[in-house]
């Protein structure tokens, strides 16, 4: 993971599992020892999800995922950013 002038950057195209460990481990876990201010997660949307190979994250699966958690988890800012071809 990336990080520059305390933001922290993951752009996942690997299988779905690791979003959460991003999301719920990795970018909190830099929050919390200070070293970042913010999170950030780069992921496909549906449309190119679509295109590539079976267990692939998507935008908008994670999006929900996050908010259904409810306010304040994780307890770290974060930014989803989705893409398309």
């Amino acid at each position: 993971m990336p990080l520059k002038s305390s933001v922290a950057v993951e752009v996942q195209f690997g299988k779905y599992a690791f979003v959460a460990h991003d999301l719920f481990v990795k970018h909190l876990h830099f929050y919390v020892s200070d070293t970042i201010d913010v999170g950030i997660e780069i992921l496909p949307m549906k449309a190119l999800e679509q295109e590539m190979s079976s267990g692939v994250p998507y935008y908008e699966r994670d999006l929900v995922n996050v908010l259904r958690q409810g306010r304040g988890v994780p307890a770290v800012p974060l930014v989803l950013v989705g893409i398309v071809p």
